[in-house]
């Protein structure tokens, strides 16, 4: 089933229109709702918690943007709550209130995270709630694994994977050799069988994303933050994930 048209009819706001001098924190309710206002899509990522529930947080740990420490999935949601983030009045907020908050005004793409480690338990958690909803709401991942259960866990979503070209940032190292090829060479794909690939902006030009449009797969350009990002993205795929700039 290739993905929706509405996957790609505006520029996506990375975790939301964040701008973090103005108090507007990515992946928090009022960076969501700049980028509706804005009329844009929203994109956002989503951890797991100690009690097994989805909230809108892209790190795994705590320390980059809230007077916390530690890992996400060491504490509760609730607790999570009553954690103060930095330059804001907004706390880490469950999927499910997020999603509510939006009320489908704009289209959402939600980003499952990982550690690789075949936990699916997130991935379970976020179609549960997605399936609830309706609203036009898209999942992906960097984790083919992951990609490939969201088929069957959520199987009215459009389902697409993260990806770029080498994966040689530091982030990476701790991945086997062999499942770093995997994911460069998409050598998972005949599981994977994603409806859209959201591509590393700066690796293009790439064949993998010129095959995938080939073959009616659409492409988003991550994360695009300049003209050279957006004059690259205008080329080689169907619509942005923006920030810091005004498309």
């Amino acid at each position: 089933m290739p993905a929706p048209a509405w996957l790609t009819a505006r520029p996506i706001a990375h975790r939301g229109l964040h701008d973090a001098a103005a108090g507007i924190v990515e992946n928090t309710p009022s960076a969501a709702e700049r980028a509706v206002q804005a009329g844009f899509a929203v994109e956002c990522d989503v951890q797991i918690t100690a009690d097994g529930e989805a909230v809108v947080f892209h790190d795994f740990t705590l320390d980059r943007l809230t007077h916390g420490q530690g890992r996400v999935d060491a504490l509760p949601a609730s607790e999570l709550a009553d954690i103060p983030l930095r330059q804001t009045s907004d706390r880490i907020t469950r999927l499910d209130a997020y999603i509510e908050a939006i009320a489908d005004r704009v289209p959402l793409i939600v980003e499952i995270k990982s550690r690789f480690d075949g936990d699916l338990t997130l991935a379970r958690r976020t179609a549960e709630i997605v399936r609830g909803c309706r609203a036009r709401i898209a999942l992906m991942s960097f984790d083919p694994d992951i990609v490939q259960a969201l088929h069957q866990l959520a199987p009215d979503s459009p389902i697409g994977i993260v990806a770029e070209a080498t994966y040689a940032a530091d982030e990476w190292q701790d991945l086997p050799v062999e499942r770093r090829e995997e994911l460069m060479h998409f050598l998972h794909i005949d599981r994977s069988k994603p409806q859209f690939i959201a591509w590393h902006v700066g690796d293009f030009p790439h064949p993998t994303p010129v095959v995938a449009r080939h073959f009616g797969v659409l492409v988003l350009a991550w994360t695009v933050r300049g003209e050279e990002d957006r004059r690259l993205a205008a080329r080689f795929a169907d619509q942005i994930i923006f920030e810091g700039l005004d498309p």
